[in-house]
Parts: structure tokens; C-alpha cells; sequence
């Protein structure tokens, strides 16, 4: 597997006859935002990247992008070419046979290099904008809580590596803040802010997608943004 360098903007990074690999980079929202139906996305960049007409797909799943990235967090989004391939492709998320591979930077340390994480997540009781991991009976949920896998290592410093098989809203957010690893710049999980001056414009954490395993076609990884810190190595922020 060859590592690519993360491209300056949206990019087509492999395809085959059925899906689409395609990066986002931080502070690009996957689908135009509530209030700016025409404002800047990655399905608006569809257009620019490929060489054919976008057919049409369910509601959710325009243009063909199976999943989405929050947007903050920079990387891989799949994306279906066909109708067909997209039920194929959402199948391999739901029943748990794609191993997704992220990378992020904690706010602070904690004395362990490894930890499995299958405590559920369910959406918090009264803020619509945040989720709750289920640390007990009687841990409160808006709805129903969703089975949630995540594992974590330390690769070096303050920079982890996280591996999800299931695709939980905020899953890797709330689950690494569950055990001391709050996301940098994550406010919503005690993550405080960046540093001032450290990340683009519109861009409040550090998350990755570096690359997703278990599917048919190209190998495609993708380097953490160059503007990251090495290692994770910043001061820890304020707030």
C-alpha cells in the first residue's frame, strides 16, 4: 500500500468500475450545510472530478458518497458509481467487514498505549449537537443506544490511531474522550481549542481518515494534513 500525500483541495484519488475514492480536506463539508444549500462541499466538487454525469441516488446518498466525514475531519470518503454498487458497498459498512482506519491528535496523555472500546453511543438526552457513551444502566439517551467498536493505539506522543469496523455519529470523538483522550480542539468532549494559528480556517479538531480495509479494488492511503503537529507534539490548549 502506497501512502499519497494529502492533495490541496477535493481529489479523485483511484476508481475502479464501481467505486470512487475521493478525498475531503479539513473544513469541506461532505453535502452543502443546511443553510447554504449552495455553499462549498465535496459532492458540489463532484462535478470537477469526474470525467461523466453523476446519476442519481437516494436521498442521504447523493452523488454517490456512502458515508460522511464531519467537517473538521480531513480524508477518504467512498463513494458508489451506480445505484447497484452503493447497496453493495453499504452492506460492507453495516454488516461490519470494513476496517476503517483513522488518526488523531489528543489533548492530553494518558499512561497506557493501547485500549478496546465496545461501550454503545446514543444520541445525548437534551443537545442535539453531541453523543453519549453508555457507561452504565443508567446512562440517559435521546432514542436508543447503537452498538460502537473502537480501537485505539498510540502511535507516537500524543498522535493515536483509531480503528472502527462500526459508524457511529462522533463515534471516535466520544469514545477516545470517554478515556481521557479528548480530541484537540474537540470543545464538545472537553477537547478545548487549538492553538491559535495551527489549522485552516473552519477546522476545530484534529481527525484523519487515513484509509479504509476490506474492500475490493485499489489499496489507497492518505497522510495526515502536512500542517499537523509531528507527533502530536503541541502545547495542550485552553478552555
Amino acid at each position: 500500500m502506497t501512502a499519497l500525500k494529502c492533495p490541496e483541495g477535493p481529489a479523485l484519488l483511484a476508481e475502479t468500475e464501481e467505486l470512487r475514492w475521493l478525498y475531503k480536506p479539513p473544513g469541506l463539508p461532505v453535502f452543502p450545510p443546511h443553510g447554504d444549500p449552495e455553499g462549498p462541499s465535496l459532492y458540489a466538487a463532484l462535478p470537477q472530478l469526474v470525467a461523466e454525469p453523476l446519476l442519481t441516488f437516494p436521498q442521504g446518498f447523493e452523488g454517490g458518497l456512502a458515508h460522511r466525514l464531519d467537517t473538521s475531519t480531513s480524508g477518504l470518503v467512498l463513494a458508489a458509481r451506480t445505484p447497484e454498487a452503493l447497496i453493495r458497498l453499504r452492506a460492507l459498512f453495516s454488516g461490519g467487514h470494513l476496517e476503517k482506519r483513522y488518526r488523531f491528535i489528543a489533548r492530553n496523555d494518558v499512561p497506557w498505549h493501547e485500549h478496546l472500546l465496545e461501550l454503545p453511543i446514543g444520541h445525548h438526552p437534551s443537545r442535539r449537537d453531541r453523543m453519549v457513551v453508555q457507561r452504565g444502566p443508567n446512562t440517559q439517551a435521546r432514542g436508543h443506544f447503537y452498538p460502537a467498536h473502537t480501537r485505539l493505539r498510540r502511535v507516537e506522543g500524543r498522535l493515536w490511531e483509531a480503528v472502527i469496523t462500526t459508524g457511529v455519529m462522533h463515534q471516535i470523538r466520544a469514545h477516545a474522550a470517554s478515556v481521557g483522550l479528548a480530541l484537540l480542539g474537540d470543545h464538545l468532549y472537553g477537547g478545548g481549542a487549538l492553538p491559535e494559528g495551527l489549522a485552516p480556517p473552519g477546522v476545530r479538531f484534529c481527525l484523519h481518515h487515513a484509509e479504509t480495509l476490506g474492500l475490493p479494488g485499489p489499496q489507497v492511503s492518505v497522510l495526515s494534513p502536512s500542517w499537523w503537529p509531528r507527533s502530536g507534539a503541541t502545547p495542550p490548549a485552553g478552555g
